[in-house]
């Protein structure tokens, strides 16, 4: 792996006291294993066996869950070997995305992870994860679907589990946002955002990221993140050429909303592009001219930004290590 040569000087650190004070709150369990996904998608004996290793490797305390779709689960119980310890799983909701079809498809599921979780030994389904369907007509907003879903996670007995929900990005994503955020609030349910993707318009707009912070924030909705998420800063992807976000500047501007900042500094924070921008010390995080502390840190980690997914869990981790993080 090739870093900028800039890079190098992200999170300075002086002593290996602050870098403990600043980087185990900002960093801990904070990335979801989703090998099985693009565009690693592996198999799934190398998944597993990447996360075993990932497991048993001196960043552990960096990873998350195994990320199984819900129509995978069999295989994956097929696939693992030895007495390995038990397994952490975020169980994706797969269900048919047609919105005729969605909810007796998302019922068939969550009633077989329930299923699932009741009998399964060696594994332990910690998180829940669901596509909404697209609206079949402008009319309507996405309250009845989160509505729909979380009486279905009440009927499956699986309430207890933090679920996520990822709406749509289409033409009505920005107008639909607040009102999608306060439905969650209401039934207790958390929210996802796509960060990235294969082709360039499934990348989010920084604008688009900031108004996702903004909204979750505003009603005290959790989150995690999935896709396009690899590297510390965004940046320019040299295989793709087109944008591609950091994972620092998702955990900065989910810092700095509960913070206060409006609009327009929250689109410049997920914009960030400078690696000199970012520091962490004994004393918190910076970002720019604006500094938080290391408790504002681990309170946006447990109430916000939670986790994100990523297809691999060594290109972070690397990127941290080169850059002298870990």
């Amino acid at each position: 792996m090739h870093l900028a040569h800039d890079l190098r000087t992200l999170l300075r650190m002086t002593t290996s006291s602050s870098r403990s004070a600043a980087i185990a709150p900002a960093f801990t369990s904070l990335i979801d294993y989703a090998g099985l996904f693009p565009p690693a998608e592996l198999p799934m004996s190398p998944a597993l066996d990447g996360y075993g290793q990932a497991r048993s490797g001196p960043f552990a305390w960096m990873l998350g869950r195994f990320i199984v779709p819900a129509t995978r689960i069999d295989e994956m119980l097929a696939s693992r070997t030895g007495a390995a310890p038990p397994l952490p799983l975020s169980v994706i909701v797969n269900a048919e995305r047609d919105p005729r079809s969605w909810f007796g498809s998302a019922r068939a599921l969550l009633a077989r992870v329930a299923d699932f979780r009741s009998n399964a030994t060696h594994v332990a389904i910690e998180a829940l994860e669901v596509p909404l369907p697209a609206l079949p007509t402008r009319r309507e907003t996405y309250d009845a679907a989160v509505g729909q879903l979380a009486m279905l996670v009440q009927q499956t007995g699986l309430r207890d589990l933090p679920c996520y929900l990822e709406m749509p990005r289409d033409a009505r994503y920005l107008e639909l946002l607040p009102g999608a955020a306060f439905a969650l609030a209401r039934h207790g349910l958390r929210a996802k955002i796509r960060c990235g993707g294969a082709e360039p318009q499934a990348v989010p707009s920084p604008q688009e990221v900031a108004h996702f912070l903004i909204a979750t924030v505003a009603e005290g909705v959790a989150f995690k993140a999935t896709a396009g998420l690899h590297h510390p800063v965004a940046r320019i992807d040299p295989e793709t050429g087109f944008a591609a976000h950091g994972f620092l500047n998702v955990l900065c501007g989910a810092v700095f909303a509960r913070a206060g900042a409006d609009l327009e500094d929250l689109e410049r924070i997920v914009a960030e592009s400078d690696p000199h921008a970012f520091e962490f010390d004994a004393n918190g995080m910076r970002c720019g001219e604006r500094r938080t502390s290391v408790e504002d840190v681990g309170r946006a980690r447990r109430e916000s930004f939670v986790a994100y997914g990523s297809c691999s869990f060594s290109e972070p981790v690397d990127d941290l290590v080169e850059l002298g993080v870990l």
